[in-house]
């Protein structure tokens, strides 16, 4: 895990246990070469986020045991797809990122300037369990 960076170039930090997220649901957004989505993203989730995303396929409310995935709320972090995340940047409804828990790989995909203006520092949010 030493070698795994966040955006900032610093160790990556988790971005969540409740719920366990990660592409290896280890509460890590770090990913692979089998990780096709690229999940590097720790973001908060929000209900106008969650509505986008199942508008366009992607339904992340509803559990799915066989991905061990348990279903999303409002203000649940989330280890979220690279591109995902920056189609709703697009769309205006990007949730806010934890850029301490988002891997590196992600700047491949998303700019850091898009990133930073989207980022909170989950040490100040009460919903924010590590």
């Amino acid at each position: 895990m030493s070698e795994e960076r966040n955006v900032l170039g610093e160790p990556l930090q988790p971005c969540s246990k409740f719920p366990m997220t990660g592409f290896f649901r280890d509460s890590y957004c770090r990913t692979c070469t089998e990780d096709l989505g690229i999940h590097t993203v720790c973001v908060k989730v929000t209900d106008d986020f969650l509505r986008f995303s199942k508008e366009v396929g992607n339904d992340l409310t509803t559990p799915a045991k066989e991905y061990d995935f348990p279903g999303l709320i409002e203000g649940d972090w989330w280890c979220l797809c690279a591109a995902r995340w920056l189609e709703a940047y697009a769309a205006g409804v990007a949730p806010s990122v934890n850029l301490h828990a988002t891997h590196e790989r992600t700047l491949e995909i998303i700019p850091l300037e898009a990133l930073t203006e989207k980022a909170v520092d989950p040490s100040q949010d009460d919903s924010f369990i590590n």
